[in-house]
This record gives structure tokens, C-alpha cells and sequence, in this order.
């Protein structure tokens, strides 16, 4: 009798963490209270257009739990369209994928027959039995490359008038930072420095979205070409928490400084700053210093500003300790 190849346990294992790999996914989206497949089109201000994932190169749409892969995908990071490649067909496109992207993840299921079970039905008279397999490769977004045509191509819409304060917008221009509307969720990506927050009409209170803004602003400054502070540390440290007290407190200051009322945007943060307070008494000190920095900073950009410098610290000894 033949020998079965060696290789079927490995690829009964990946076919595994595939499966491994897709469930924990839905799981999560469902732990936050999303279904992924009833997608907030409209109501969240998720700039992706309601339609299937398709493949931009192909024109041919995903399908089975690609589908919710894409939709979760486009829904987290903002992206404007639902139009995918792989990074050979952004090539073939006479485009490319910009450097640093993360694709996502999807699936190829079929089933085939190995030559071993071919050989052992005719030796046998049996009918071959087809194999499943689980392939998977890597896809981006067209809001991930360049060079496109522009067909290809989806503007996000416009916001509407007013949901943005002149001067916020004003700062950010200046600034020159990457600022992205669209996803559901708000971050600083420091690898790739560029920030997401979701649009304005996602907020019940248009004015939450400057908060909102403004804190990612105040991570933003701290990437190593501008104030360089450590923005590598994983979630839940006491480093991380340290960095999300200094983006708060930046965000209150320049809130403050553009006539928005502060508010705690990260209220879960809280119990994580106590345990750094608890354990390092300077560390507000720290922080605040820092957190003055930052907002220096970005408020520099005002087209308006005072062109005064800002009053020094009264304690400058615990900043340095």
C-alpha cells in the first residue's frame, strides 16, 4: 500500500489555524458589539460605500467569510472603498502598495485530489476522495497604494460644513501631519505615522471629534522626527499609560488654548494612571512637562498664534529628576 505523504498532518494544522485565526477575529467584533456582517454604513460616518468586496484587478467579488474579513477590515482602518489587490496586481496596474502597509488576510478554499489517492483508487476500484485545503495570501486596499489608475481611485466624500472648527482645521494643515477620516475606531500608527480618527458625523457631539483629534495630535508629536518620546511600549505598561496621560493632557491644553472644553476622552485610562501615580509621585510632573511640550508644539502651527514663549516651569528640577 502507498505511504501517505508526510505533509497531510502539517496541512491539516494550517488549515487549523486558519480556522483558529477567522474565529477569533468574528469573536472579537462580536465582543465589541458589532455584527460582522450588518455593517454601520451611514450611521458610524464610515467612508467605505455600501457593496461587496471586490477585486479591483479581476472584477471579481469576495465571497463566504472573505466578505466579513473585508467589510471588518474597510470598517476598522477607514478605508474609502471596497476595491482590493495583491500586491503583484497593484504592480500590474502600474501602481504599487505604499511602503510600511499591512494587508489583510483572506482565504482560498477548494478541493482537490492528491496524485497517493488517485494511485490507491485505481489500485483499489474506489472513487477518488477530494481534499479541502485552506490557502491563504495577502490583499490591501486601493486606499494602500499609489499610482493607480484613476479609475481606481475613490475620493472620500467631503465633510460637511461646519462639523470642523476653522482653526482645528487650520492647525492641522499647517502641522502637515497625516490625519485620515473613516473607521470606527481612533489611533496614531507610529511605523507608518499617520493618524485615523473616524469622521465627524460619527460623533453625537460634533465638537468630541476635535477632543478626539487633538489626543491622537498630541501622540503624534512625540514620533522621533518631532519630540521623540517612547511611543513603542505595549498596551497596558506603565510606559503606554504614561504616554496616553501626556496625549490627554495635551489635548486639554490645546482644547483649552482653542476654546473647546476639555473632557477625559479615555475614561478606561484611568485606572492605569492611578497605578502610575501611586508608584512614581513625579510622574505627573513628567507628564504634564511633556504634555506641555506637545501642545507647544502643535499650537505653533496656529496661523494665529502668539508668537510669545511659554512661561517656564516652577519646578524644573522634578521634570529633570
Amino acid at each position: 500500500m502507498p505511504r501517505r505523504s508526510s505533509s497531510r498532518p502539517a496541512a491539516t494544522q494550517e488549515r487549523a489555524n486558519l480556522y483558529d485565526e477567522i474565529t477569533s477575529r468574528i469573536i472579537d467584533e462580536l465582543e465589541t458589539g458589532r455584527l460582522p456582517w450588518v455593517q454601520p454604513w451611514g450611521s458610524s460616518g464610515v467612508s467605505a460605500p455600501l457593496a461587496m468586496p471586490k477585486n479591483a484587478s479581476t472584477g471579481r467579488s469576495y465571497s463566504g467569510i472573505n466578505v466579513l474579513i473585508l467589510w471588518g477590515a474597510a470598517v476598522a482602518r477607514g478605508f474609502s472603498c471596497q476595491s482590493w489587490l495583491t500586491f503583484r496586481q497593484a504592480l500590474s496596474l502600474g501602481g504599487n502598495v505604499r511602503n510600511g502597509e499591512r494587508g489583510t488576510t483572506v482565504v482560498y478554499a477548494d478541493r482537490f485530489v492528491p496524485e497517493e489517492e488517485r494511485r490507491r483508487a485505481r489500485e483499489n476500484g474506489d472513487e477518488a476522495q477530494a481534499m479541502p485545503f485552506l490557502k491563504r495570501f495577502t490583499v490591501f486596499s486601493a486606499d494602500q497604494c499609489q499610482g493607480l489608475p484613476e479609475d481606481l481611485v475613490t475620493a472620500p466624500p467631503p465633510v460637511p460644513e461646519g462639523l470642523i472648527m476653522p482653526e482645528v482645521q487650520a492647525l492641522i494643515r499647517a502641522s502637515g501631519a497625516d490625519l485620515r477620516l473613516g473607521g470606527d475606531k481612533a489611533y496614531y500608527a507610529p511605523v507608518l505615522d499617520y493618524i485615523l480618527v473616524p469622521r465627524p458625523e460619527a460623533y453625537f457631539e460634533p465638537i468630541n471629534w476635535h477632543r478626539t483629534a487633538l489626543h491622537e495630535l498630541g501622540h503624534w508629536s512625540g514620533h522621533p522626527s518631532r519630540l521623540g518620546r517612547d511611543l513603542n511600549s505595549g498596551f497596558g505598561s506603565a510606559k503606554y499609560a504614561r504616554e496616553e496621560l501626556v496625549a490627554e493632557m495635551c489635548a486639554a491644553f490645546c482644547c483649552a488654548t482653542l476654546g473647546i472644553t476639555p473632557t477625559v476622552r479615555h475614561a478606561d485610562y484611568i485606572g492605569a494612571w492611578l497605578e502610575v501615580l501611586r508608584e512614581d509621585s513625579k510622574a505627573i510632573v513628567r507628564a504634564a512637562s511633556a504634555a506641555s511640550k506637545a501642545a507647544d508644539y502643535l499650537l505653533a502651527f496656529r496661523p494665529d498664534r502668539d508668537p510669545s514663549p511659554p512661561a517656564a516651569c516652577a519646578e524644573p528640577e522634578l521634570e529633570a529628576a
